[in-house]
């Protein structure tokens, strides 16, 4: 007896070796270099319009001069600056209304650029490391500027509700019966 034929097409059999020309290959890596430089180039140009956008009364120096004081007050790495610009957009607002916080937070603001650039010879934004601009900042920590950012900032970070995810809060319970038998004790990051 003859064996009978599958039915349906013939399997087909791929060759194992991949086809992949210089010229192919040299196409694919110099898009993928010019992807690596002109993302983040874009998204760093495009964190500068965010300040500039928010600071239309305090500027763009002082916007950047608040944002990166709200980073070095309330530090977390995985938060993107964005966050921290929504934080202290507010007081722009708020010194176009009231010149009395426009007068502490432009006064507080050229008082701490003054010393970075006493200390270390750029404006406090500019500075490179981290302990030296907490230096600088538990040098103003007792002014009112220093204590009116860092209490605004409390709810004006944390009542971010697109955080509350990113930092394992689930938001209120007593909606939901509260925490004492939702896992109370599920929280991860504590």
């Amino acid at each position: 007896m003859k064996p009978t034929a599958p039915a349906g097409p013939a399997m087909r059999v791929l060759d194992k070796q991949p086809k992949v020309s210089r010229r192919g290959f040299l196409r694919g890596s110099g898009l993928a270099a010019i992807g690596v430089t002109v993302i983040p180039a874009a998204m760093a140009a495009s964190k500068d319009v965010t300040v500039t956008q928010s600071f239309p009364h305090l500027g763009t120096a002082a916007g950047k001069t608040l944002v990166r004081m709200a980073r070095d007050i309330y530090p977390h790495d995985k938060l993107a600056d964005t966050f921290y610009v929504e934080a202290v957009a507010p007081y722009d607002a708020a010194s176009a209304k009231d010149p009395a916080v426009r007068t502490l937070l432009t006064d507080g603001v050229k008082d701490l650029d003054q010393r970075a650039r006493q200390r270390y010879g750029v404006p406090y934004a500019q500075v490179k490391t981290e302990s030296e601009r907490v230096a600088l900042l538990k040098d103003i920590e007792s002014t009112p500027f220093f204590k009116k950012v860092q209490g605004d900032l409390v709810t004006g970070l944390y009542n971010n509700k697109k955080l509350w995810p990113l930092f394992g809060y689930e938001g209120s319970s007593w909606q939901k019966g509260g925490y004492l038998h939702r896992g109370f004790d599920d929280i991860d990051w504590l």
